[in-house]
Parts: C-alpha cells; sequence; structure tokens
C-alpha cells in the first residue's frame, strides 16, 4: 500500500462495495470502462472502486458524487469477450479516501483522482475484544442462516477458524446481504475492530428484528 496520496482510475457502481481480501467478479460492458480496463491491463491491473450516492443513482450515466471512502482493487482474473466487454475478478487491497477529482481530458472516458490509502489498523491491545465479537458475530450468522433457511444456511463456523480476522470480518461483510449503504459503512470503519464491532451491531439488530417479525406472526389479533 502506498504511503503518500496517489492517482487510480475510479470504477463507480450504485450497489457494489469492494472491501480489502475479498474477490469480487465485475462485468466491464460500458465503453468508457472498456478502456479503463485497457489502460489497467497495460499498467499495474488496479482499479477504484467506488459507491455512487443513493441520492444520484439516476445520474450514474454521468458523474454522480460518490462516497468519499472507496477499495482499491487488483485484477487478478480476466477474460476478453470477442465484442469487446471484459468479465474479471477484483481482488480488493486498500482502502482509500477520494483526495479530489482530476479534470477530465478529451482523450480519457472515465473519471481519475488523487486519493489517500487509508491503513486497516489493528492495534493488539484490541484482540480480546475483537475475539468476543467475532464470536458474537460466527454465533448470529448461524442463527440467522437457519432461521432464513437460505443457501447461507451452510454455514459451518468451524471452517472458517484458520481465517484471520482482518480476512474474516471483510468476507463477512461482503457475503452478507446488507444494503449497499450499510456495507458502505463497514467500509469505512477506521479499524478491524471497529468493523466488527459494526458488524456485530447490524446482525444483532437483523436477528432482533426477525424475533419482533416472528413474534408478531403468533400473536392473537382481536
Amino acid at each position: 500500500m502506498p504511503d503518500e496520496p496517489t492517482r487510480i482510475a475510479l470504477f463507480p457502481l450504485a450497489n457494489v462495495v469492494l472491501f480489502p481480501r475479498v474477490k469480487t467478479p465485475l462485468h466491464i460492458f460500458e465503453p468508457r470502462y472498456r478502456a479503463l480496463m485497457r489502460d489497467a491491463l497495460d499498467s499495474n491491473r488496479r482499479i477504484g472502486m467506488a459507491v455512487v450516492r443513493p441520492e444520484h443513482q439516476a445520474d450514474i450515466a454521468g458523474d454522480p458524487p460518490l462516497f468519499p471512502v472507496g477499495c482499491c482493487g487488483e485484477i487478478s482474473e480476466f477474460q476478453r469477450r470477442p465484442d469487446g466487454r471484459y468479465d474479471l475478478v477484483l481482488l480488493g487491497i486498500w482502502r482509500f479516501r477520494i483526495i479530489e477529482e482530476e479534470t477530465r481530458t478529451p482523450d480519457r472516458l472515465y473519471r481519475v483522482a488523487r486519493v489517500q490509502p487509508l491503513d486497516e489498523a489493528f492495534p493488539e491491545a484490541e484482540r480480546d475484544r475483537v475475539s468476543r465479537l467475532r464470536a458474537s458475530v460466527v454465533e448470529n450468522v448461524a442463527w440467522l442462516a437457519r432461521r432464513t433457511e437460505s443457501e447461507s444456511a451452510r454455514f459451518e463456523p468451524s471452517l472458517f477458524a484458520a481465517i484471520d480476522d482482518a480476512t474474516f470480518v471483510n468476507v463477512l461483510a461482503n457475503a452478507i446481504a446488507f444494503p449497499t449503504e450499510e456495507k458502505q459503512s463497514l467500509l469505512e470503519a477506521d479499524s478491524i475492530p471497529e468493523r466488527y464491532a459494526r458488524l456485530a451491531s447490524a446482525l444483532s439488530f437483523r436477528r432482533a428484528e426477525l424475533d419482533m417479525r416472528s413474534e408478531t406472526g403468533r400473536r392473537p389479533l382481536h
């Protein structure tokens, strides 16, 4: 991760939040982002993912305002289709905060910004707290999986026991079907412990919400 502000091409989307250490599949079809792909493949294979603010999603065909925190991704796999579209897998590598966007030039179709890379802090003093939060997250994910009888009902905590804390919280933040704004809030957490705290809170809220719906459904109506 760079220590100083750096220049990065932006790929804004309305409903995809990229997290560090997580792989995300993408399909590129717009001409401006095909150009971005070609340029990225010719240089460092990196793309800055950023989310369009919800109140401006109708303007996504233009240059709508973005949330200030995004994630730099590295193209780990790609396939170019005969018609020029791309299928790729982007691996999140580090978060960033947008400092300013560069003025568009006539020969560049896509957006570019100067960004400040952001560290994923994980103080040693927070290890015990994270251990407790992780246990809460695992318990709630397992409960929600059973309760909703979804595909994630196959969730087996033991399969994830060997995964380090930073990867684990980012994988779950990406995998669980939270609204985009909630995922953005998780990405913006300043540290791994804070991301765990936000994730644990979001899961506890969802569990309480489902319990309330269940109780309401059983309550006799008069």
